[in-house]
């Protein structure tokens, strides 16, 4: 093993930046008593909509050690996607899903970072995950010291926004601990939740996933309500308008990742191009993409749902 546990953190975060990672912070592996309450009663809320995955396993989203035995640390990543220029396009696809998956993309950084950690300690227990698992990411970051949780429910970074995808590995290694981010810097600040157009974000830094756009054109699998029609702005594929209107993503630099560039097809959509979508066009435009989760069907859904915009 590389020296105590403080040699081996400063290792670890260097050689995460080296990878590409925005930011990468370090807290010790404990039951998240704090939020549970509040997090049962956002289900009971129904405010995750049809994602009942989010009401399975709760026991191993609140303490991660029932994840990884013997799990000591978690590792929480940033990884940038901010574009240095959005797609312009009548039909809006979120930042995040211009280029290849991020799944495979950041999970690639991962696995890279967790094999480095084994070089030296072959014998440790640890796991990686980039939004696949029973993990609240955003607390962990927070408990990281990376950020804290904006009105819009995102992680924000003073140094960073928001743009950002959050990975972990959670690890038996015994690490040098950061303390968690205690400020909230939004103050009083009410632009996310103004410029909401469907009102999906409620008080205490929730999201009521029904009315959420990013909700209604990844996860939805059923028809989308109709009280929501007209209210898209567009958007055929996640959203972003919380995040484009909040203050701290006004200086946040592009990401210099290429897996993330969109294909130019993409770029020269028209709005007849979208109308005409056929499967095998769908195919070729997001075949890497985080797109296809949506499916053809879900796509074409979508299309015809905001049309009238």
């Amino acid at each position: 093993m590389i020296g105590d546990n403080t040699d081996l953190t400063s290792i670890i975060r260097r050689e995460a930046f080296r990878l590409g990672f925005l930011d990468c912070g370090f807290s010790r592996v404990k039951p998240l008593l704090e939020i549970e309450n509040s997090y049962h009663a956002w289900l009971a809320k129904g405010y995750h909509a049809g994602m009942d995955y989010m009401a399975r396993n709760n026991d191993k989203r609140l303490d991660p050690s029932l994840l990884v035995p013997g799990a000591k640390s978690v590792i929480s990543l940033l990884y940038n996607y901010y574009p240095s220029q959005e797609i312009s396009s009548p039909l809006i696809v979120a930042k995040y899903a211009y280029g290849e998956d991020y799944h495979d993309v950041v999970k690639g950084k991962l696995f890279q970072l967790d094999a480095f950690i084994r070089i030296s300690n072959d014998d440790a227990e640890q796991r990686c995950f980039v939004d696949s698992a029973p993990v609240l990411e955003r607390f962990w970051a927070q408990n990281s010291g990376l950020g804290w949780m904006g009105k819009n429910s995102c992680l924000i970074s003073r140094k960073h926004g928001s743009f950002f995808f959050i990975a972990e590995i959670i690890t038996s290694l015994e690490l040098q601990y950061d303390e968690p981010f205690a400020r909230d810097y939004c103050g009083t600040c009410q632009r996310c939740i103004e410029a909401c157009p469907t009102g999906a974000i409620t008080p205490n830094r929730t999201v009521d996933s029904n009315r959420c756009i990013s909700y209604q054109t990844i996860e939805n699998k059923s028809e989308i309500p109709t009280e929501l029609e007209g209210k898209f702005q567009n958007r055929i594929f996640g959203c972003d308008i919380c995040q484009d209107v909040c203050p701290w993503n006004r200086k946040v630099k592009p990401h210099s990742e290429p897996s993330f560039l969109p294909n130019e097809k993409l770029r020269s959509m028209t709005s007849a191009d979208w109308q005409n979508l056929d499967k095998d066009t769908f195919r070729q435009l997001f075949r890497k993409s985080a797109v296809k989760r949506a499916k053809y069907a879900g796509l074409k859904r979508n299309i015809d749902f905001v049309k009238g915009d």
